[in-house]
Parts: structure tokens; sequence; C-alpha cells
């Protein structure tokens, strides 16, 4: 069937398509404006984006604006557990499947690496790492990948976050298989963590550490935008020499300048509701415990409310929060009731009860007290019944948002803002710690330093400054705004109205389900059905395609964007009947057993199916916006009509299939009570009926992880042995790192030590068994 009938072209002597940042006029944009570019990069172009800026840009707001400002599909991600809490997102590791460790970026593992487990590569990921149904849909139903605090994000773990997003959507072709990726961050504060030998073989495949340096950047360059407007300090001297700081212009002006806020020791004591930044943990822990200690009032314990999975390495806070009444506290999160208090605001504990904490505000002097904050730890689904991409929470950790504040270390300060604060740098062991602690602070005014700065300890990273120079244009913005809008509309008009990857995939599913005995709704098998109507459409397709790029190439705007409509219509049509048979079929055989594995792959194109006619839906006003310069509009109302369709295509097909019915599971996040039972005493009684660690994971819908925390509780009580779920050569091994620990410790130090080779589980156990109390101390 013909959808057009336009053979003879007009010639019209017209000028190309424009395609530029509207109401941008000048290449030197004010902070707003970059944003304002940031959100056309993203809605307009595939490009991939590298969004910076100084501390106290606005980069934060801008991730959190992201979901009202875009009609993209997206997940967030981060580097660490605590930075995915604070973004909203969740941890690179787990969205990929990622095992802890280096990956070379080869098919192959060298063979001097093969006995060892630290590193793997393409092969080691399909193999032994192979993801699961859930996580490729959403994979394959996003459009752009957020990476926040990217400073963090080491080179390979970008090269294999690649090489993942390339094998599931069967593209690679394309970096990230057609995936458009925004990273956030400043590279010159958090560097990203090298350990040991891993310097060395790094060193065989990249310059440096740095995300940048990742192969799949090579040939897929990213637009550099920098935010440049302050919010943060209005102190302009200040600001000056922060900028000096972090180009490598440090002056002895500048050193002097800071140096005038030295106090002594003496003087320091007479300061009060002030926060000390420090650059290790054991100096901030120190100072923390002794300031407690001194406090003549009793010690009030408070327990966090734990719920299904929430891994102990994203734990916001303390499990346990030790108060006294005169304790200076910081809140850790804005309050999500109101305006009573954000994050970083400073407080004194004025009095405690078992249920009840009240605090005596730093900055407004005004009683505040504390209510509990919940922290959600989510993962990404595809919803079966609209096929758009969503959120479940699988977890939740109750506590209240607060943690000792005397002293905090200059790496758990990022994000923070103080009008005060005692800064105490002079073991600075990481480019931009200095920086990082002074840009936390408004203004001069409100610095205080323990010790002196040391012009040899202010370096920021030269390699950075050397990346920063190369990319950091402002001027190239409009061009390449422009460029990469005709790459995003050729994109449109190309793959759009083609049928071959979908056809690919409908074959796919064939040959790997070719023995599933299932009823079909007809006498020839419904995929073969689907792939016959689809490939049946090649000639027309083809002919409609070259339409489109002749009219693209000439300018004709008008014509183009009517063929776009009603071509859009013709294959809509096309599609939802195609989507009626094949939901049809996947009602059918959700009727039979043992059929899983073919199920999943009709609820893969089911969901391949809906995104082409999604694709097909915004293709006319996505066109229309970019060769307008506009913002797209009525994307909105376009998904809602998709999911009405959708909706009735379904509620016919139960008037002839039924829906099978199912005993209702409970949620994961909601195991934690159980005829009054406690999470924990759910699985122990689990365990002490016999199930492995596995087994009660699998049931509970809990990590194996999680499952060890439970028991490391009834370790502590005496309830349970800890070698009926440990191995004696591991306990025998964390112990030993135990005894070399020093008087207090984390177990994330502990984990450190032991390199990531025992999980959170076996050490809180181990140090339960060793009868060793656990000090918390998070890290980012």
């Amino acid at each position: 069937m013909e959808i057009s009938q336009e053979t003879d072209l007009l010639l019209p002597d017209m000028l190309p398509c424009a395609m530029t940042y509207a109401h941008a006029s000048s290449n030197h944009q004010t902070g707003t404006d970059r944003m304002d570019a940031a959100i056309k990069f993203i809605n307009t172009t595939n490009s991939h984006i590298f969004l910076t800026g100084k501390a106290g840009t606005g980069k934060t707001t801008f991730l959190k604006n992201l979901a009202q400002k875009t009609h993209k599909s997206f997940v967030v991600v981060a580097p660490t557990g605590i930075a995915a809490l604070n973004a909203g997102g969740v941890t690179i590791h787990s969205q990929f499947l990622l095992p802890r460790g280096t990956f070379l970026p080869e098919r192959f593992l060298p063979e001097d690496f093969n006995s060892n487990g630290s590193y793997f590569a393409t092969d080691t990921l399909g193999r032994k790492h192979p993801l699961n149904s859930d996580r490729k849909q959403v994979l394959r139903a996003i459009d752009l990948l957020v990476i926040d605090e990217v400073s963090m994000l080491r080179a390979d773990v970008l090269d294999a976050i690649d090489y993942r997003l390339k094998a599931v959507r069967r593209n690679f072709y394309q970096s990230f298989g057609g995936v458009q990726l925004l990273f956030i961050g400043d590279l010159y504060q958090l560097p990203p963590v090298v350990r040991g030998e891993d310097t060395q073989v790094l060193g065989r495949y990249y310059s440096s550490p740095w995300f940048y340096e990742a192969k799949a950047l090579h040939h897929a360059p990213f637009v550099y935008i920098e935010l440049d407007k302050i919010f943060r300090q209005q102190d302009n001297t200040f600001i000056s020499i922060l900028n000096n700081i972090r180009n490598n212009d440090i002056t002895e002006s500048d050193i002097e300048r800071l140096n005038e806020h030295y106090k002594t020791e003496e003087s320091i004591k007479e300061i009060q509701e002030v926060i000390t930044l420090t650059t290790h943990n054991y100096k901030a822990d120190e100072l923390n415990r002794n300031s407690l200690r001194e406090l003549d009032s009793p010690s009030h314990y408070y327990t966090a409310n734990v719920q299904g999975d929430f891994p102990e390495s994203m734990y916001p806070v303390l499990q346990q929060i030790e108060l006294k009444e005169g304790a200076q506290i910081m809140f850790i999160k804005n309050d999500s009731d109101g305006k009573a208090y954000v994050n970083g605001n400073l407080a004194t504990v004025k009095t405690l009860t078992e249920d009840s904490i009240t605090v005596l505000m730093a900055d407004t002097h005004e009683t505040y007290t504390l209510k509990k904050e919940v922290w959600e730890n989510k993962k990404y689904t595809v919803n079966a019944n609209t096929r758009e991409l969503d959120e479940q929470v699988i977890g939740t950790f109750e506590q209240y948002p607060v943690k000792l504040a005397w002293a905090i270390t200059v790496h758990k300060s990022q994000g923070l803002t103080f009008d005060k604060a005692i800064i105490d740098v002079d073991q600075a062991f990481a480019d931009g710690q200095v920086y990082v602690a002074l840009s936390r602070l408004r203004s001069l005014e409100g610095l205080v330093l323990r010790s002196r700065i040391n012009p040899r300890a202010i370096g920021t990273n030269k390699n950075v400054a050397a990346f920063d120079e190369q990319y950091n244009k402002p001027g190239k913005l409009l061009p390449e705004l422009s460029a990469g809008q005709q790459d995003y509309a050729f994109d449109i008009l190309s793959k759009t109205f083609d049928f071959e990857n979908l056809v690919s995939e409908i074959r796919y599913a064939q040959k790997g389900n070719a023995d599933v005995p299932v009823k079909e709704i007809s006498t020839k098998p419904v995929l073969a059905q689907l792939e016959e109507s689809l490939s049946a459409e090649s000639g027309t397709t083809n002919k409609f395609k070259y339409q489109l790029d002749n009219l693209f190439q000439r300018g004709d705007n008008a014509m183009l964007l009517e063929r776009i409509q009603k071509g859009s219509v013709y294959y809509k049509d096309l599609l939802y009947k195609n989507l009626d048979t094949l939901l049809r079929h996947i009602a059918e055989t959700k009727q039979r057993k043992r059929v899983k594995t073919y199920l999943n792959s009709l609820n893969d194109l089911d969901q391949l199916l809906s995104k082409k006619i999604e694709d097909i839906d915004n293709a006319a006003t996505l066109t229309r916006a970019i060769l307008s310069g506009t913002d797209p509009e009525g994307l909105a109302t376009l998904a809602e009509s998709r999911a009405t369709m959708r909706t009735a295509l379904q509620q016919e097909i139960e008037k002839t299939i039924p829906p099978v019915v199912t005993k209702p599971k409970r949620k994961k996040g909601t195991r934690g009570e159980k005829d009054g039972k406690s999470t924990y005493d759910i699985t122990l009684d689990y365990f002490n009926a016999g199930m492995t660690l596995s087994q009660i994971a699998k049931e509970r819908g809990l990590t194996k992880g999680t499952i060890q925390g439970h028991l490391a509780k009834a370790v502590e009580t005496g309830r349970v042995d800890i070698f009926k779920f440990i191995d004696k050569d591991r306990v025998e091994h964390i112990m030993q790192a135990i005894a070399e620990m020093p008087e207090a410790f984390s177990s994330k130090e502990l984990f450190d030590k032991l390199g990531g080779n025992f999980s959170y589980g076996e050490l809180r156990a181990a140090m339960a068994y060793a009868g060793k109390k656990v000090v918390e101390k998070k890290e980012k």
C-alpha cells in the first residue's frame, strides 16, 4: 500500500532549514542561558553533554528539575550509593550489573589476567553476569542516561557501560547503543579512585583514569557546557581566589589573604556553633567523639527503621545515632515538609526524650522538634501495562536526618554550604581538597583556619586543567547546537520510519524460541505473522524515507512536516494492528505453564513495538521544534493518547481472553513485619528452618547482603552461630583485619582494607562476633 502520491517533488529555491538556539544572539551566555542551552541540547539533539561548573553554580538544581524539562525517558546513576541516593537515582553497578573490579576494554581477558577475579572484560560480562529481562527492558526504554558526580567515574567503568548498552540494544554502530549521555559534575572536586596495581593496569589502556579518556568517547565527542553563575558566593574577592586555586594560578597575595584568617587553638575554642572541615576521617571522628564525651548529659540512642532492600553502603546516616543534650548536629537533607532547615544547617540539641529530639537552630535561634525522614532505595522498571519507564521503591530507611557535626571530612562536605567553618587542611592529600573545603563557604568573612594554608597543598590536577582548556569553548555552543540538531533531525527521519531492527528482533525471538509448545491464535505462528506484516512494508518505507530526505535537504519544511504527519497516521495504524495481535498472543501465552523465557521474549517485542509507535507519534512534533528553534510541545498529550489506546486494546482482549489471576505477592520493601515480627526475626525464622541465604533472599525479595546483615544482628545477640552461614576461613580472615584496625573504625573502612572481597553483611557479623562495637562513618 502506498502512502504518498507525491512523485514530482517541487524544486523551489529555498534556504536550508533553520536550526538555531532560539533567542541566543551572543556567544557570551549567562548561567541561566547555559542551563537553557543544556536543555536544548538534551531535547533537540543526540549529542553527549558534559554539564559542569564551579561549586554552587546550580548543577544539582538542574538535575532535580530535569524531569519537568525534557520529554526523553531517562535514568539517573552515580558511582556510589550515597551519591545515587542524593541524586535520586541508583548506583552504576546495580543498574548495569557490573562486578567489583577493573574493566579491561577487550573481548577476552589477556592470559595473565585469566585467574584474577579482580578484572573482567566484555566476554566476562556476557557469560558470568548476564542481565535479566527487567534490566534489559529498562536499558532499551531510555533515550538518555544521566551520570551524576562524574568526577568519580573511571574511564574503564564508562567503557563497561558502553558495552552493556550496545549489547542490550543490539546496536554496536553507535556509542552507548544510541543512548544520549548527560555527565554532571565538577572534575576539580572528587577524583576517581584507583588503587594499587590497577594504576599500572589501567595505564595500558588509558592516559588517565578520568571518564573523558574512555574509548567510547573517542569517536563520539561531547558538548562541554560550564555553568558560570555562582549562586553560593557573592564575595568577589573570595570568588577570585577560588578561581585562581581552581586554575592553578594562586598568587602570594591570595595565600596571604587566606592566612589572615588563621586562628590559634585558644581562639578557636571560643568560637561557638561552627563546624570543622578536615581532611581525614580519623581527625573528624576524634573531634566528634571527644566533644560528645565532654558533655555531662546522658546519652540517648535512636535506631533507624530499615525496611526491604536498603544496602548498608547506602545508609545516609548512622543506623543508631547517639546524642546528648548540648551536642552540635548538622542536617543532612532538606526539610521535606517545609523550609525549617536545609542540608548543611547546624543546630544544638536542646532536649532529648525516648521519642523526641528538640534542637536550637544556629541560624535563626528558634526551637525546632525533629521529625524523622524517609529515604527510598529504588530501581527502574518498565511498567507491564503502559510500557513506560517507571520507578519502584524496593527499600526504605527511616531516621532523624542529623549527624554529629563538630567536624566532618572535606569529602563529606560535597554539596554543602556554610556561613562559617573552621578549615583544617594542613594534611591535604588529594588534588582539589583545599578548593572543595574553601568553596563550601559563602564568603571570606566566615573562614577560620586551624592551620595556615600551604601553597604546595593547593594544586589541581594538571590533566584536568589541560582537558578544561581544550574543551571549554563557550563560543562553540551555538554551532555545536545547530549541527547536533541537524544530525538529530536526520536520525528522526531515517530511523523512525525504518522497521529493519524491529523485524530482526522478531526473527531473533523466533529462532530462540523455535521449540516452545504454545497454541497459536491462527494457523500461522504469530511471530511469523508480525515479521511478514512489517517486511511487506519495506518497499513503501524506502520510498517514504527517500521523500523525507529529499524534502529535508531542500529545506521544504512545510511539505516535510505534512508528509511526516500523514505517514505517521498510516504507520501507527499498521503498528497498532500488529500490537493487538501481539498482545492477544501474550494474553494466551500467560494461560500456559513453563513458557517464562518465551513470554519474556514476547514482552521484549511488546516494548520494542510500543517504543516504535512512540517514536512515530512524536516525529512530527520533534521535527517541528527543531526546524523552528522552539521547545517541543504537546508530547505529554500524545503520551496520554497512546496510554488510552493501549488500555482500550487490552480491555477488548480481556473480553475473549480473561487475565490470569495469581496469588498476590507482597511487594519488595513491605516485607519488614509479619505477625508482629521484625524483619530480622523473619529472616532468622527462615534460617532456623534450614533455608540457605540465597533461598531466604529470593523468598523475601531482598539481596543476599541484606540477609547477611539481618543474621549479623542475631550474632550480636547470641541467637545464631556465625559459622553456620559464613565459612570459618573467611571469618578468620576478617578477624585478622579487625585486629589491625584502630580502636574505632567503620565497616566501610574494614571493607576497603579487605579490598571489597567481603560483603557488608559478613563484616558486620564478624564485628559482632568479635564483640567490636560498630562505629559507623558513611562515605559519600
